[in-house]
C-alpha cells in the first residue's frame, strides 16, 4: 500500500508558527481501488457476534481505506441455498423461500444498527446471482473441467461438504465443527477437477506471501497442498434436494451450494462486462473466519482459475469468538445477540471492543468484564476525561476560541511526532489487518499526550501569567486530539464526530492531522464515554417472577494463604509493567511460551506456563506485570529473567495487566 499512498509529516520546527503549516495530504497514483467482503452469511438462523465482528472489521478497513482517498466498494449478503436450509425449513414446518426471506431480511436490517456501510448486499438467490453461476459453470463444463461419477463418503449437513478419514481422525464419524454425527451418503453426481490446480495454487500461495494471511492460515493451507486433492463433488440430486440452483448442463442437479455462494463475489460485481467488475475485482479483499477456510483458499482461487478469471487479491481470516473458551455459534447454541450488548454498552464501545480486544487470526474471548475495562480505562479516562480537560481549559484560558502555537519546544514537536508516526503506519496496518496493533498505538499516543499535559501544567502556567505558554500547550493538545478523532473515527464514527466537532469540524473525508485554525469557536465537551458497570442480563420473559429460590452453586476451592510475611520482605519485590514483544511455544512442551518483553530499561525473556490458555498471538502486544527482579532460572534449557503474574480460577489461567496502557517499566505498586 506504501506504493500508492503516504503520508507527511503536518509540521516543522523551522517556523514558529504551527498553526500556519498546510495540512497532511496524501499523494495518490490513478485513485486506487479497494474492494471489501464479508462472506455472505447463512440463513439457518439470526446474526451474532462472530458475523457481526467480520463485518464491522470490513466496514473499519473500508472506512480507514476512504480516508485514505481509495474508491471503494463493500459487499456482504446472504447465502440462501443448500441442504441444510431445506432441512431447517423442513423441520420448522415452513415455506423455505418464506423463511429464507425473513432471515436474509434481519441480517440486511441489523447492519445500519451497527453503523456499516455497505455498498451492495446480495442474495444468492438473486436473479443476477443465478444466472452468472450458471454462466461459470458452463465455461467449466465446456473446458472439461466438469465431469460426472458415482461417490460416497461421510457429509455433514451443517457444513455441507464431505469429510475424509483423515479429516476426521481425532474424533471418528463426528463433524470437527460442528460436533454431529456425520452422514454416509453415495450418489452419482458431477465433480470439479480441483486436484487439477493443485500445484498451480501452492505456488501461487508459496509465491505470494500477502496473498493470504495471517500466516498460521498461510502454512495451514500450504500443508493442505501437500497431500493428494480430491476433486470437488459440485452437485446434489435435485430428486433429495430441490433447492438450490439447477446445473445449466443437467437440470436433474442443483449446485452445491458452496460453488453456488462463493461466486457472489463477482456477481455481485456484473461479471463478466461490468464496469463494477473492471474497477474493483484487481483489487478484491476477502475477510472470513477460519472455519470457512478451505472453501476460500482452496476451491474459490481454483474455480476461477478454470473459469478463466484473474485469482482475489488478499484473503485475511480471523478467529473464532469464545465464550468461556468455547466457540460461540449459532449451530452450538451459544450466540450472543449484539443488539444486546449494544444496547447495554453503546454501539461505538462495542464496536471499538470487538477491534481491539480480537488479535486478528486468533479466537478472542467476549468477555463484559474486559469491555467494561477498556471503555473505562481507554476510552473514559484516557481520551474522554483528555477531550474534556482541554475544552474545559480552553474555555477558561482562551475565551473559548482556539489558541495558537507560538515558539514550539522539543516536547510539542515530540508529540506531534508521535501523532504523525500513527497516520504513516496506518496503510502497513491496514495491509496486514492488524487494526488491533494499529489501535493499541493509538492508545499510547493518547496516554503520552495526557502525560504531555501533566508534565506542561497549563493551570501552573496560567497563574505564572505565561498565556502564549499555556496557548502553545493547548493547540498542540489540541492537534493531538483532533488527530486521534480521524485516526479512530473508521471504528467509532459517532463518538468520534462528537470530538471533531467540539472543535468546529466535520467528519473527516480525508486523513490529514490538519490543526486547527486559530480563532475557532471552541465548545467545552461532554463526557465522551461515561464510565460504565456490568450490565445485567435481562431475565426471561417467562421466568417465575414471585417466591423463586436461587440456588447456590457450589464455590470453587480457594487456595489456602500461605505464612505472613513482613512489609520489609513484600517491599523487596520489584514489581513493573513489561510490553511482550515476541512469543513462541517452547518445543516439546504443551505448557510452556517464551516471551520477549520490554520492561523499560532493557528487553529480557521470560518463559511462562500459559500455553494451554494463551496463544503466541494473543500475547504478542499486550502489557503485562512482571516480577522483574526475581533470580534468573532455567525452565526446559531456556533462562528465565522475570516471571509474569496471573491467577488461576476454576482451572483457567488469566494473565493480570496493568488495566490501563502505560509505559514499560512503570512501577506497580
Amino acid at each position: 500500500m506504501k506504493d500508492n499512498c503516504c503520508i507527511f509529516l503536518c509540521f516543522t520546527v523551522e517556523t514558529s508558527d504551527i498553526s500556519a503549516r498546510e495540512a497532511t495530504q496524501i499523494p495518490l497514483m490513478n485513485e486506487p481501488t479497494y474492494y471489501i467482503t464479508t462472506p455472505i452469511y447463512y440463513v439457518n438462523a439470526e446474526p451474532h457476534i462472530g458475523s457481526s465482528y467480520t463485518t464491522i472489521m470490513c466496514d473499519i478497513l473500508r472506512r480507514y481505506h476512504d480516508l485514505l482517498g481509495f474508491k471503494t466498494y463493500f459487499l456482504t449478503g446472504t447465502d440462501e441455498h443448500g441442504e441444510k436450509i431445506f432441512r431447517e425449513a423442513q423441520a420448522k414446518g415452513r415455506d423455505v423461500r418464506q423463511m429464507v426471506d425473513e432471515i436474509s431480511q434481519t441480517f440486511r436490517s441489523l447492519w445500519p444498527q451497527l453503523n456499516i456501510t455497505n455498498n451492495d448486499f446480495i442474495r444468492t438467490t438473486e436473479k443476477r446471482h443465478i444466472e452468472v453461476v450458471q454462466q461459470i459453470l458452463q465455461k467449466t463444463m465446456d473446458s472439461g473441467d466438469i465431469y460426472e461419477a458415482e461417490y460416497g463418503g461421510n457429509y455433514c449437513v451443517a457444513c455441507e461438504r464431505y469429510y475424509s478419514d483423515r479429516d476426521v481422525e481425532a474424533n471418528p464419524g463426528v463433524c470437527p465443527i460442528h460436533e454431529s454425527k456425520l452422514e454416509f451418503i453415495k450418489e452419482k453426481n458431477y465433480f470439479f477437477r480441483l486436484r487439477k490446480y493443485q500445484d498451480w495454487l501452492r505456488e501461487k500461495i508459496e509465491s505470494e506471501p500477502g496473498f493470504l494471511q495471517p500466516e498460521q492460515y498461510r502454512r495451514e493451507v500450504l500443508s493442505l497442498l501437500r497431500e493428494p486433492l480430491e476433486d470437488l463433488c459440485i452437485s446434489r440430486p435435485a430428486e433429495r434436494l430441490h433447492w438450490g440452483i439447477p446445473l445449466p448442463f443437467d437440470k436433474n442437479y442443483v449446485t452445491y451450494v458452496w460453488y453456488d455462494a462463493l461466486v457472489n463475489y463477482v456477481s455481485a460485481l456484473e461479471y463478466p462486462d461490468g464496469e463494477k467488475f473492471k474497477t474493483f475485482w484487481p483489487n478484491a479483499t476477502h475477510m472470513i473466519a477460519k472455519d470457512i477456510l478451505r472453501q476460500h483458499a482452496v476451491y474459490w482461487p481454483c474455480m476461477l482459475k478454470a473459469a478463466g478469471i484473474d485469482c482475489f487479491k488478499r484473503l485475511r481470516v480471523h478467529g473464532y469468538w469464545t465464550a468461556g473458551g468455547k466457540k460461540i455459534s449459532k449451530s452450538l447454541g451459544n450466540a450472543l445477540d449484539p443488539r444486546d450488548e449494544v444496547a447495554r454498552y453503546g454501539l461505538d464501545v462495542f464496536r471499538y471492543f470487538l477491534a481491539r480486544e480480537m488479535s486478528f487470526g486468533a479466537d478472542g474471548d467476549y468477555n463484559a468484564q474486559a469491555l467494561v475495562a477498556r471503555n473505562n480505562a481507554e476510552l473514559a479516562n484516557d481520551l474522554g476525561n483528555l477531550l474534556s480537560r482541554v475544552t474545559a481549559m480552553i474555555e477558561k484560558y482562551c475565551g473559548g476560541v482556539m489558541p495558537d502555537v507560538q515558539n514550539p519546544t522539543e516536547e510539542d514537536t515530540a508529540l506531534l511526532t508521535q501523532l504523525q508516526g500513527l497516520a504513516d503506519a496506518l496503510p502497513d496496518h491496514l495491509e496486514n489487518t492488524t487494526v488491533h496493533v494499529f489501535l493499541e498505538k493509538v492508545m499510547q499516543v493518547v496516554a503520552a499526550t495526557n502525560r504531555y499535559v501533566t508534565s506542561q501544567a497549563p493551570w501552573t502556567l496560567m497563574k505564572a501569567g505565561n498565556i502564549e505558554r499555556v496557548s502553545t500547550v493547548l493547540a498542540v493538545t489540541s492537534q493531538a486530539l483532533c488527530g486521534f478523532g480521524q485516526l479512530l473515527y473508521p471504528v467509532m464514527p459517532e463518538k468520534m464526530a462528537a470530538l471533531l466537532a467540539a472543535y468546529g469540524q466535520g467528519k473527516p473525508e480525508r486523513l490529514t492531522l490538519a490543526p486547527v485554525t486559530p480563532g475557532t469557536k471552541i465548545e467545552p465537551a461532554k463526557a465522551l464515554f461515561p464510565q460504565l458497570e456490568l450490565a445485567e442480563k435481562p431475565e426471561a420473559a417467562s421466568a417465575p417472577v414471585a417466591d423463586a429460590k436461587v440456588e447456590e452453586k457450589p464455590k470453587p476451592p480457594v487456595a489456602p494463604q500461605k505464612p505472613e510475611i513482613e512489609f520489609d520482605d513484600f517491599a523487596k519485590v520489584d514489581l513493573r509493567v513489561a510490553t511482550v514483544l515476541e512469543a513462541e511455544r517452547v518445543p516439546k512442551t504443551d505448557k510452556l511460551l517464551r516471551l520477549t518483553v520490554d520492561i523499560g530499561f532493557e528487553t529480557r525473556q521470560i518463559v511462562a506456563g500459559i500455553a494451554e490458555h494463551y496463544t503466541p498471538e494473543q500475547m504478542i502486544g499486550r502489557q503485562i506485570v512482571v516480577v522483574a527482579n526475581l533470580a534468573p532460572r532455567k525452565l526446559r534449557g531456556l533462562t528465565s529473567q522475570g516471571m509474569l503474574l496471573a491467577s488461576r480460577s476454576g482451572g483457567n489461567v488469566f494473565v493480570l495487566d496493568p488495566n490501563a496502557q502505560s509505559l514499560p517499566g512503570s512501577e506497580v505498586s
